[in-house]
C-alpha cells in the first residue's frame, strides 16, 4: 500500500511570482521593418509576432531543415562525422554561397557540415543530401515530412539549399523559428555554429576561407546560432538563438530590406526577450528536494533526491511556476546517481519535466540487519 501511495505521490509546491522591471514597455518599441517577424521562448512560447504566417520565400534559410537532418541522421547512427563523401559533379556545380568542394574528393561529414552552418555552403548542403536520401529529391521529400512532424504547417520545401527553384518553395516567420529551436537541440550544434572564420585546407590543398554568414556570432552577447538567407525575392532574412541568464529566445525576421536591418532587428527582438522573460529558478544545481523517497529494503529507509542541474522555467512578469514531485518505485541496492524521482515544472501551457537523482548508495538490507533492527528496538 506504501509503495502504491508513493507511485502516486505529487507533492504540489507553488514557487514565488517572479517579478521584474521592464526595459521595453511596449512592442511597439521594436519597430519592426521586415515582412515578417517572430520572437519565441525556448519552449516554444510566443513573445512577439508580426505576419507570422503570411508564406514568403526564406533563401538559406531551409538550410537550417538541411542541417537538422543531418544531425538528425548522425544522432540515428546512420551517418558519422569522420565518414567520407565523395562530391559529386551536380554537387560541386552548385552556385551561389559556396565552399568550393572539388568533384570526385572525398571530403569528411564534419567539414561539410561546417560548411552548411558556417558559410551557408550551397555544394556542401547538396553532396550530404545525396549521401543521405541517395537524391537530392529523395532528401527534399525527408525535409517536408520533417516539417509536417514539428508542425511547421506553412512551409513546402523544393531543394535543400534555398537556391530560386521552378517549383514553389515557401516557410514563414512562425515556420522557420520551429526548425531553428529543432536544429539548436543538436548536441554539437554549437562547436560548428560558434566557428567564426577558418582557411579551410581541401584534401588537394587548397585554401578556402570560411566565413561565418551570421554576424551576430560576433556582435551580440549570448547569441548561439542560427541562419541567414537572402535571394532579390526573399529579401535578407535571419534567424537567430541566444541565451542569457537561462533564458533562450529565437527570433526570426524575413524579408529585410537591408543586412544591417535583419540583424539590428533580430537584435532588438532578442533584447525585449531577454528584458521581459527572467529565469524561475526553482533548484540549483545539488540542491535536495524538499520531500523523501522511500527505498524499499535498503539500509537507510528514504533519501531526499538531489538536482544534476539547475532546474526552472523561464517567465514572464506575474507568472508562477507550479512544481510537482513525483517519486518512483525504488529498490535496494542504489546507486549514487540512480535516477529516483522527477520534477514536473508547469506555467500556463509549458510543462517541463527534469529527474532528480540519489546523492548516496543505498545498500541491500539483509537478513541480519534486520535482526539486529528487532534487537535494537527491544
Amino acid at each position: 500500500m506504501k509503495k502504491a501511495i508513493l507511485l502516486a505521490m505529487l507533492v504540489v509546491a507553488v514557487a514565488g511570482i517572479c517579478t521584474f522591471q521592464y526595459v521595453f514597455a511596449e512592442e511597439d518599441a521594436l519597430a519592426v521593418t521586415s515582412f515578417s517577424a517572430y520572437l519565441a521562448d525556448e519552449y516554444g512560447r510566443e513573445l512577439y509576432s508580426l505576419n507570422a504566417d503570411s508564406k514568403h520565400e526564406i533563401a538559406s534559410m531551409v538550410k537550417i531543415m538541411t542541417a537538422d537532418l543531418v544531425f538528425e541522421a548522425i544522432e540515428k547512427g546512420e551517418l558519422a562525422l569522420d565518414e567520407k563523401i565523395t562530391v559529386s559533379q551536380l554537387a560541386a556545380g552548385m552556385g551561389g554561397s559556396q565552399m568550393f568542394l572539388d568533384a570526385g574528393e572525398d571530403y569528411p561529414v564534419s567539414d561539410l557540415l561546417k560548411g552548411v552552418i558556417v558559410a551557408s555552403a550551397n555544394d556542401a548542403s547538396y553532396a550530404l543530401a545525396e549521401r543521405i536520401a541517395g537524391s537530392s529529391e529523395g532528401f527534399v521529400a525527408m525535409m517536408n515530412e520533417k516539417a509536417a512532424q514539428l508542425g511547421m504547417n506553412n512551409t513546402r520545401f523544393a531543394n535543400c539549399t534555398g537556391l530560386p527553384s521552378d517549383a514553389e518553395q515557401y516557410s514563414t516567420a512562425r515556420d522557420v523559428n520551429i526548425m531553428t529551436r529543432e536544429l539548436m537541440s543538436h548536441d554539437g550544434y554549437s562547436d560548428f555554429a560558434s566557428v567564426w572564420t577558418e582557411d579551410y585546407v581541401h584534401p588537394s590543398g587548397r585554401v578556402t576561407t570560411l566565413t561565418n554568414t551570421n554576424k551576430l556570432i560576433r556582435q551580440y552577447s549570448g547569441c548561439k546560432g542560427g541562419k541567414t538567407g537572402y535571394t532579390d525575392s526573399a529579401g535578407f532574412c535571419l534567424s537567430a538563438c541566444a541565451e542569457r541568464n537561462g533564458v533562450q529566445a529565437i527570433a526570426t525576421v524575413i524579408g529585410a530590406d537591408d543586412s544591417k536591418t535583419r540583424f539590428a532587428e533580430c537584435s532588438r527582438l532578442l533584447n525585449y526577450a531577454f528584458a521581459n522573460v527572467t529565469f524561475c529558478e526553482v533548484l540549483k544545481e545539488g540542491d535536495a528536494a524538499d520531500f523523501e523517497v522511500e527505498i524499499d529494503g535498503g539500509k537507510i529507509d528514504a533519501l531526499r533526491p538531489v538536482a544534476a542541474e539547475r532546474i526552472g522555467l523561464p517567465v514572464m512578469r506575474g507568472e508562477e511556476v507550479k512544481t510537482e514531485y513525483v517519486a518512483y518505485d525504488v529498490k535496494a541496492p542504489v546507486s549514487k546517481g540512480d535516477a529516483i524521482a522527477k520534477i514536473v515544472l508547469t506555467s500556463g501551457d509549458r510543462r517541463a519535466e527534469f529527474e532528480l537523482y540519489a546523492d548516496s548508495d543505498v545498500e541491500k538490507c539483509t537478513w541480519w540487519d534486520r535482526v539486529k533492527d528487532l534487537i535494537d528496538l527491544w
